[in-house]
């Protein structure tokens, strides 16, 4: 092999130079589904998709709810609110991902744009400001009512169509997490007096 065979043969050197500002085309539109081996129809994977994204952006609004909520708690509680907050902030991202998560193995496409979340969902925007806190406190409970109104009827219809997958998150994992979470704010609500002994 000659010196020249031998240049054009040298594979070029690499480099550790990241390739930036790469845009790429839309291989699936969201508000489909792909093939996958499943064992549901399209249709039936289609529809459960669809309710799984709804209740996929109230549950995110609800998580940014209770993240807002714990950096403005105040008042003589603020201590045990502010920690209850965040806690169930993290059990709503757990539920985020569990979500989008099933949405993706269905084949379809889990919303996941922040914009997108705002145009879909059904729990009503909160003022940019502080609101009291029993006012935010109630804004969670109604925006868990709207996530559990959405995933007990999904989760029926969804049973009817026998996608036991898409039931069992919505029943163990949204509604038995939200209720759980619901309850422990509204006790919150509750007007107990102090007892003078």
């Amino acid at each position: 092999m000659t010196t020249a065979d031998q240049r054009t043969n040298t594979p070029k050197p690499r480099s550790s130079q990241p390739w930036l500002h790469q845009r790429g085309e839309e291989i699936q539109q969201f508000g489909t589904v792909r093939q996958l081996p499943v064992g549901l129809s399209y249709d039936t994977r289609m529809y459960s998709c669809q309710r799984l994204n709804q209740v996929l952006c109230d549950t995110r609004i609800l998580h940014d709810l209770y993240k807002k909520h714990h950096w403005l708690m105040r008042g003589q509680t603020f201590y045990q609110l502010h920690l209850l907050m965040d806690k169930h902030a993290d059990e709503q991202l757990e539920l985020i991902d569990t979500v989008a998560e099933r949405v993706q193995t269905l084949g379809g496409v889990a919303v996941g744009d922040p914009r997108h979340v705002a145009e879909i969902t059904n729990v009503p925007r909160p003022p940019n400001g502080v609101e009291e806190v029993p006012a935010m406190l109630s804004r969670l409970l109604e925006a868990h009512e709207t996530v559990l109104e959405e995933a007990h009827d999904a989760a029926a219809r969804v049973q009817e169509l026998g996608d036991d997958g898409t039931n069992d998150v919505l029943v163990s994992d949204v509604i038995r997490t939200n209720e759980l979470e619901a309850w422990f704010v509204a006790e919150h609500l509750v007007d107990t007096p102090l007892v003078n002994g």
